[in-house]
């Protein structure tokens, strides 16, 4: 019976196409995974030790005492810390300020909900550095400079994320919502009720979104910060090597401690990116 399976099954056809795609993909895996692979690999060595040429980064002897000793004898843990406060708490408020903006945009007829749609779209259109000088001058003003509340609250309002679920949420049937309010649901009920649990796997994606883009901002948090204390990880890395050493080890260390999270986040949470980018697509 086995064989007869196994007979049964269709053969893969070898074709050139197929062949370069798949040739293509491994060299993308390895340009990919190669900066990654010799981040760790300096991470390792030993401090001081001399390097004649790029194979030696790959050779032992390799040693784990850089990573207590960087979290112990910089500010890096202060930094880590700041960065994973400013990423969660971004994060939390993004998920509970998104969905019910969308809802209200995709589901909630009332005048003007286009054109509010339509600005949220023209904010693609502006880059971020055109609005720094007004935000930073906004921000001084309500003293929010150097304190949490000033790395956060720039962040919130991504149109890229109201976007998405914006155009997931207009995808919900309307004979769901209209079902929910003849049984007496008004627009909240409706959206806990019915429209929220439908929404699960791009609330996952608008929360990875959310998080890496907190964790490596680099530009508010450089002007918003003054003091070393409230750095966080992307601005208090590049004042890493100058302040504290001169060799390779200990900053590339300082880069793979703020680079794990994200790749442990992506190795959890693959799936869900790609499933969540697959199904909300970004419907006009």
């Amino acid at each position: 019976m086995a064989k007869v399976k196994e007979m049964d099954r269709p053969k893969r056809r070898v074709t050139p196409g197929g062949v370069t795609l798949s040739f293509v993909t491994v060299v993308a895996i390895i340009l990919f995974l190669l900066p990654i692979v010799w981040g760790l690999a300096v991470s390792l060595k030993q401090e001081g030790m001399g390097i004649s040429n790029v194979v030696d980064w790959f050779l032992p002897p390799y040693t784990l005492d850089n990573y207590p000793t960087i979290l112990t004898n910089s500010n890096v843990w202060v930094w880590f810390k700041n960065s994973m406060i400013v990423a969660i708490i971004n994060t939390v408020v993004t998920l509970i300020v998104t969905p019910l903006a969308a809802y209200a945009i995709a589901k909630i007829k009332f005048k003007g909900n286009n054109m509010w749609y339509l600005y949220f779209m023209l904010g693609l259109m502006i880059p971020v550095e055109a609005m720094i000088i007004p935000l930073f001058l906004t921000a001084n003003k309500l003293n929010l400079l150097d304190t949490y509340a000033g790395l956060i609250l720039p962040s919130i309002a991504v149109s890229m994320n109201l976007i998405i679920m914006v155009s997931f949420m207009k995808s919900v049937p309307d004979e769901l919502i209209e079902a929910a309010k003849i049984d007496g649901a008004g627009h909240f009920r409706s959206f806990f009720s019915v429209v929220l649990p439908l929404s699960k796997t791009v609330m996952v994606t608008i929360a990875i979104f959310a998080f890496t883009g907190s964790w490596n901002n680099y530009l508010w948090p450089l002007l918003a910060s003054m003091n070393a204390e409230m750095f966080t990880l992307p601005v208090g890395i590049p004042t890493f090597a100058g302040t504290y050493t001169v060799d390779y080890v200990m900053p590339m260390t300082a880069n793979m401690v703020a680079s794990l999270p994200m790749i442990i986040l992506f190795i959890i949470f693959e799936r869900y990116i790609v499933k969540g980018v697959s199904t909300t697509g970004l419907k006009g």
